[in-house]
């Protein structure tokens, strides 16, 4: 595999970033839309006293347009909490400390060395006492970037194996991986606490308001019809806004790992060792007490309880790390 180059890997994410950060709000407000929508149902009576619904555009519009400052205003700040305080939030949900040098002088003069060897100021070194295989980069900036350590895969990894792992993270840190991916996650957790209460909210009103008065309804079949089919429409919408936004973030990290290996294999120019560490840490990856997929997608190889449920030929699709195997090939072939 041909690396890119950090500068141009950099301006890309610099893009996919701004990119994210327009796409997301416009769902949201889509989403809004159609929520709305249910509220635009109006009724009237035909020239036989039947019961029709219709969608008044013009209430919908108005509502519309008097909720998105409010939605806005509200997803913005629940953003930027999660935006400024995400290092925290890893931190506490993998139970992370930080490890100083004379804690464990040997992983913090690998991550010092690496630093060094190609210009880039040292990050932060947190380890977790978890015997597990997993290591992972976090952060948005300077002050938050974080190499994260299991204290499985410290002590099972040989020193080369352990320095290829690191250039990898480190990697992911230089070329802004990091950023891109917590954006995403934050905006897919969003979308999908939105989804939830979209969907239940739609379901309370057609099970408490709809259903009872499309039975006082003098056409006792169209009301609840129509009820229902904006129901429908409105959970399909908000549902393949949310599936879209998934597509997003998984084809990002898709492609990151891959430019993180290459970058480790520029940093330490020993691409075997990565390879080796590699088909250690699948044996048993990601973190025994946190089972969340937020989470997991930070980790070097995603662990394969998040993924067995779904079909086969859909787990390239929804998979946020390409193939282990497939790393493995293209390391070897450097």
């Amino acid at each position: 595999m041909q690396y890119v180059g950090i500068h141009t890997q950099m301006a890309r994410n610099n893009w996919n970033s701004m990119m994210l950060l327009l796409m997301f709000p416009c769902i949201i407000l889509g989403m809004l839309w159609v929520f709305c929508c249910v509220f635009g149902i109006q009724s009237t009576y035909d020239q036989y006293y039947q019961e029709q619904h219709y969608l008044n555009t013009d209430i919908v519009n108005g509502l519309w347009l008097e909720m998105a400052p409010w939605a806005i205003a509200i997803v913005g700040i629940w953003f930027a909490i999660a935006y400024l305080f995400n290092a925290q939030m890893v931190q506490y949900a993998t139970g992370a400390h930080a490890l100083e040098r004379k804690e464990n002088p040997r992983i913090y003069n690998m991550v010092e060395n690496l630093c060094m060897s190609c210009g880039m100021p040292m990050p932060k070194v947190n380890i977790i006492e978890d015997p597990q295989l997993n290591a992972f980069a976090s952060g948005i900036n300077q002050k938050s970037y974080t190499v994260t350590l299991t204290r499985g895969i410290i002590d099972y990894l040989d020193d080369d194996e352990l320095e290829g792992v690191i250039a990898h993270e480190l990697t992911h840190i230089r070329n802004r991986d990091t950023k891109v991916l917590i954006i995403s996650i934050v905006f897919v957790g969003i979308l999908s606490t939105l989804l939830t209460l979209l969907t239940r909210g739609v379901l309370r009103m057609f099970l408490w308001g709809g259903l009872g008065s499309s039975r006082r309804s003098n056409n006792k079949g169209n009301g609840g019809v129509a009820i229902i089919v904006i129901v429908i429409v409105a959970i399909i919408c908000a549902a393949i806004a949310y599936f879209l936004t998934l597509l997003t973030r998984f084809a990002i990290s898709r492609k990151r790992e891959f430019m993180a290996d290459a970058g480790s294999a520029e940093l330490t120019r020993n691409p075997r060792a990565l390879a080796s560490a590699l088909r250690k840490i699948a044996a048993a990856p990601g973190l025994g007490h946190v089972d969340r997929e937020d989470i997991a997608q930070l980790y070097i190889i995603h662990p394969k309880k998040f993924t067995e449920s779904f079909f086969d030929k859909l787990q390239s699709l929804f998979s946020t790390h390409p193939s282990t195997e497939e790393r493995i090939r293209i390391l070897e072939q450097f």
